[in-house]
């Protein structure tokens, strides 16, 4: 899997979780939407920690370096 369809892996988890969270927001007992947040959650941090563990931090943090910078930027790619 190369690093642009494993970054849209990741975000799409990340917008499933932060979509049904904002749901949880208005609907605050609904035990259905609170397991499909834990089950979003676990996916988007699996599948983050999957891309980290492959291609390098994707934020940077207390433990992570400026390597994220040697990465090619957007107008550095062949087109």
């Amino acid at each position: 899997m190369t690093r642009e369809q494993m970054l849209l892996r990741v975000s799409a988890a990340q917008f499933a979780m932060w979509e049904t969270r904002m749901y949880m927001d208005t609907h605050l007992d609904n035990a259905e939407a609170r397991k499909l947040y834990e089950k979003y959650h676990r996916q988007f941090e699996e599948l983050k920690a999957e891309f980290e563990a492959k291609f390098g931090p994707i934020t940077l943090g207390e433990n992570n370096s400026d390597e994220w910078l040697k990465d090619p930027w957007p107008w550095d790619a062949d087109c």
